[in-house]
């Protein structure tokens, strides 16, 4: 299989989306498949509004055209709404292709949140973007329902996994955790509107409140909470240690459509308090957290649950296994496909993303 993904999110942003996309690259070649990659980084860009860090690809349809057909790509898969996934789809459509999408991204939250349109006008255009799309790759069951009830039908299960050799228990506290009163109560992710971390910072229960990441609303969140701690980006060993030292996992989110740090931080030995919304309701199991619409009786809750019950769900969930989901949902909506052509001479794939740090 010759297979052209094309992503508007790639390193250097830091999020679910790139890391799930560049550990799917990174398997699928492993196992064999020739991988083009379309990405931002191969075209001039510019800051996207609100969301500086992510840049936005200056790309020609036509440039993009002659990368898919130039690697003579037999399955076409195009991972976002943005500008390479509207000029690969409108390729696919004038060729009369056959191209496969995924949902990763609320983007009708998204833009309510940041800029107050209606969530309808959002509908209304994922639903043009994915409705010619053979299928329609989703992280979960409720996903696919919610997809469903907006008219996209066509949808494929592509779930996610986590990396228990970097994840786990038992690693040497952070500094940083050293003096804090316990609990400690951890969140990790984007700092930005739409993760509602607002929610989780105001809460009144006992213990130090901590929070992982970057984004545009931590200057304000640091002024309007001071008595949270707030580490920045962490990377690594660094991101482990700081999941491993504490004692909760706080997800405030309610609009994420998986939430690859659920899984992280469960792996991590911490059980999880979030709302029981899409996401947290597929990748939580029972008993390793509580879902709650009062998260502040979900901390609570969550506090008595025993760390080895969270790491025992989490080892459920393989990324060899979401791997595999990927490509049989290609094969499937592409049919026999051939072998790769010899001849051929794939175009130069994009380099491989830089470590990711605290992850959405």
């Amino acid at each position: 299989m010759r297979l052209a993904l094309v992503t508007d999110a790639w390193a250097p942003q830091v999020n679910g989306v790139v890391r799930t996309l560049a550990t799917t690259v990174e398997r699928l070649r492993a196992r064999g498949t020739d991988v083009l990659l379309v990405t931002p980084d191969r075209f001039g860009s510019f800051p996207c509004p609100t969301y500086p860090e992510i840049r936005l690809a200056l790309a020609r349809p036509g440039a993009v055209a002659r990368m898919i057909e130039d690697f003579g790509a037999n399955a076409i898969h195009i991972a976002t709404e943005g500008p390479l996934g509207l000029a690969a789809r409108a390729h696919a459509l004038r060729r009369r292709r056959p191209f496969t999408t995924s949902f990763h991204t609320r983007f009708p939250d998204y833009v309510a949140a940041r800029f107050g349109l209606p969530l309808a006008w959002g509908w209304r255009y994922l639903r043009w973007f994915h409705g010619p799309s053979r299928s329609v790759l989703v992280a979960t069951p409720s996903l696919a329902a919610e997809l469903a009830t907006h008219g996209l039908h066509q949808t494929r299960l592509w779930s996610r996994g986590v990396d228990l050799t970097q994840f786990r228990p038992g690693l040497a506290m952070p500094e940083a955790y050293q003096d804090l009163p316990r609990p400690i109560l951890l969140s990790v992710g984007r700092v930005a509107v739409e993760k509602n971390l607002e929610a989780f910072l105001a809460l009144d229960v006992p213990g130090s409140k901590v929070v992982v990441g970057d984004g545009p609303a931590l200057a304000g969140l640091r002024a309007r909470f001071p008595n949270a701690f707030f580490l920045g980006a962490l990377s690594g060993e660094a991101l482990a240690r700081a999941y491993s030292g504490a004692d909760l996992f706080v997800f405030p989110s309610r609009t994420d459509t998986f939430g690859l740090v659920l899984l992280e931080a469960m792996a991590s030995g911490l059980p999880v308090a979030a709302f029981p919304v899409p996401g947290p309701i597929d990748v939580v199991g029972e008993g390793a957290g509580v879902l709650d619409h009062d998260l502040a009786r979900a901390v609570i809750g969550a506090l008595r649950i025993p760390r080895a019950a969270a790491i025992a769900h989490a080892r459920r969930f393989s990324w060899d296994r979401a791997v595999g989901q990927f490509e049989a949902a290609i094969r499937d909506a592409f049919g026999a496909l051939p072998a790769a052509d010899p001849g051929v001479t794939p175009a130069a794939p994009s380099p491989a993303p830089a470590p990711l740090v605290s992850r959405t």
